[in-house]
Order: C-alpha cells, then structure tokens, then sequence
C-alpha cells in the first residue's frame, strides 16, 4: 500500500511524463508536494522504486520511468491537474477461467486475504503444475482487484534495480496478456522454465528484460512464452 504523499507523487510523475515525455525535476516534484527539501522526494521516489511502482532509468538525467499505477489510482489525480487519459493506468482482468483455484478468503477480523503461495519463482515447473496449496500468504485486501491472485517467493536477483529481491513475496494477479514495461510471470514454453521478468514486446518478438546489468535481455518468438500473470504487489521480510 502506498503513502498518501507516496500516492501524489506517482501520479504527478505519471501526468508529467503523460503530458510532456519528460519526468519533472526534483525541484518541481518538490514544489508540487509542498515538501521543503528535495531529501523529501529522494525518500519517496525509494519507496516507489522498492514497491515496483517506479524505476531509475540508467545513464539518463530526470529520467524515471513508471512502471504501474495504483488499482486505485483516479486519472489526472496530481495536484492541479486536470482528467486526462492515462497510458500508465493499469487494465484489470477478469477472473473465471479454470486453472488456479481462486484461493483468496477475506478474514474480516483481521481485514487480511490469504492467497496461496506457490514455492518459488525458479527454473522447472509451469504454475498450473504446482499442486501444494497448502501454504498461504496474508496480504490486504486493498492490495487485490478483480480475478485471480497467487504469490511466489522469489528467489535470485535479477530484478533487484526493480527494487524486488531476493527473498521477497511477490503478489501476482493471473493474466494471459500484459501491457509493455509490466514486470510479469512468464513460462518458456520450450525451456518448461518460469521467470519472473519485464515484459517488452517489439514487433513479432517478445523479450523478457532483466533489472540488474548483469542479466542479459531475452528474446522468444511469441509462441514461445506464455504469460501468466502480472506482478501487482511485493511483500519484503525484515
């Protein structure tokens, strides 16, 4: 779940680089939170890289790309700006096809949802062959939209300048399509491998894009891969 002010600059971010192509300065994003110091922002913008909401793009001045917007994110929400369409605004999938139980039970005393939690994201099993449900993760129910959800721990640190690592619990709402730029769980159809990757779809080629430089970018023919499902949310032990 995100901060208020957390909130607000996102969607900042996201209308600035909406409107103009450009991401705002620290000074602007400053100014539009009303915050007094820039050590403010550097602070939030930490926070949204390690929620999977935003990332640094490497070697480029006021360069931050958004990678997801809240489910809960109204269009043109940033302070004084007007609706407007939103690119970044996430699409929500419908649930009702066979294939992962829909696990999730809402415990009303405690305002938690149990997903099931399905090992580790790693090399070897398709989701759909993994039959040990007996393990569960609690995440609020805020954190969910519509359709089907699972978890998995992830396991190595490929995604760590996404801000996921190694160790976490990620949330992952079942999907079959994704948008570019959504980090997603896809299965190598020929490998029988399961990773959990951004997606970035370039003509009749889909390429699987790490976050960490020393990964290699991957590049399959669409019927190659298949995805299922988009990463939504992250859960971090301390």
């Amino acid at each position: 779940m995100l901060t208020r002010k957390q909130h607000e600059l996102l969607v900042y971010i996201n209308d600035c680089i909406a409107e103009s192509g450009v991401s705002p300065s620290f000074d602007e994003m400053k100014d539009a939170l009303n915050l007094r110091s820039k050590s403010g922002i550097h602070r939030l913008i930490t926070g949204l890289e390690e929620r999977g909401f935003l990332r640094r793009l490497p070697h480029r001045a006021r360069a931050l790309e958004v990678v997801r917007m809240p489910e809960t994110a109204a269009v043109g929400t940033s302070p004084g700006t007007p609706a407007r369409n939103n690119k970044f605004l996430p699409s929500v999938i419908d649930g009702g096809r066979s294939g992962l139980p829909a696990r999730r039970r809402v415990d009303a005393a405690n305002d938690t949802a149990a997903l099931p939690l399905y090992g580790k994201i790693a090399a070897g099993t398709p989701i759909e062959a993994l039959s040990d449900t007996s393990h569960t993760v609690e995440v609020p129910p805020s954190m969910l939209g519509r359709g089907e959800h699972y978890a998995l721990e992830v396991e190595g640190d490929s995604m760590v300048e996404a801000g996921i690592m190694d160790g976490d619990t990620v949330v992952i709402q079942r999907c079959e399509k994704a948008d570019n730029g959504t980090v997603v769980v896809a299965l190598l159809v020929d490998e029988k491998e399961v990773t959990l990757k951004r997606l970035r779809q370039r003509g009749n080629s889909i390429a699987l894009e790490p976050a960490n430089q020393k990964y290699e970018t991957r590049i399959f023919h669409p019927d190659q891969v298949r995805i299922q499902g988009r990463l939504i949310g992250l859960i971090r032990q301390f």
